[in-house]
């Protein structure tokens, strides 16, 4: 059993195949998904898509791209929504500035709202940092800092040192498609160094699709090929890391049922 810890099945690229989609990942051995949020306003979108799907859960949360759209969302409103049975985290939150499609004062500010509500809610924050390593660690070192709160740093493409801190700020980190790319060897090695109790795996679908569908579409069923060279790069067999990223997922995301 694989869990995709991080799908965005309400991006237009899915809408004509949701249900086709959701049963290519049973087949493939993915039982459970979570689909995450990018904008708070279009929350009632991702959890219609929760609740007809036994096995997809969502996320509460307003992407780095957007921050500057919904900073006048309070901190109150992301921990109500948050009570449904159906959302097992915030976020997705964080730092770009690869894009910078946000001031970055405004992704701050966003990030360390959905910190505070991470930590009221004792939900995990799924956070997005793409290259804002020392910013990120900056932050998480000082939020940490005022309570500790559960977060994982998803689609990992950051350096050794970003995920260092994460880790030792008792954080998780989830490795995408990017794992499988040729050109992504200092990738897999920062992998080897990340505890195994603190792995995850995901494919941002309709993002990043691993080897060997680079440049098509994601999608969850595909992130079996994730796991696999995973598993290769720290030397356990796929059964295994299957075993232990799916225990993972059920430990953070502690909300979240078997199902």
């Amino acid at each position: 059993m694989l869990i995709d810890t991080h799908c965005h099945l309400d991006f237009p690229d899915f809408a004509a195949e949701r249900d086709d989609i959701v049963a290519r990942a049973h087949a493939a051995g993915v039982k459970q998904m979570i689909t995450i949020s990018t904008r708070v306003r279009k929350f009632p979108e991702i959890l219609a898509i929760a609740e007809k799907y036994p096995t997809v859960f969502c996320s509460v949360g307003t992407h780095p791209h957007n921050a500057d759209e919904e900073l006048d969302i309070p901190v109150s409103e992301l921990i109500e929504l948050a009570r449904h049975p159906r959302v097992v985290a915030i976020g997705e939150a964080g730092l770009d500035y690869f894009y910078d499609n946000a001031p970055r004062e405004a992704q701050a500010i966003g990030l360390r709202n959905h910190i505070a509500a991470a930590r009221e809610t004792g939900l995990p924050l799924v956070i997005h940092s793409r290259s804002a390593d020392e910013d990120m660690a900056a932050i998480l070192t000082e939020e940490t800092g005022k309570g500790a709160f559960p977060f994982l740093l998803h689609c990992f493409s950051s350096g050794p040192e970003l995920a260092r801190v994460g880790v030792e700020l008792g954080g998780y980190v989830s490795f995408s498609g990017i794992l499988t790319f040729p050109k992504s060897e200092e990738l897999r090695e920062i992998a080897r160094t990340v505890p195994l109790e603190r792995m995850l795996v995901e494919t941002d679908a309709p993002y990043l699709a691993p080897k060997p569908f680079r440049g098509k579409r994601n999608e969850p069923a595909y992130v079996a090929h994730t796991a696999a060279v995973l598993a290769e790069t720290v030397g356990v067999s796929a059964e295994e890391i299957a075993r232990i990223t799916t225990e993972n997922a059920f430990r953070i995301f502690s909300k979240m049922p078997r199902v």
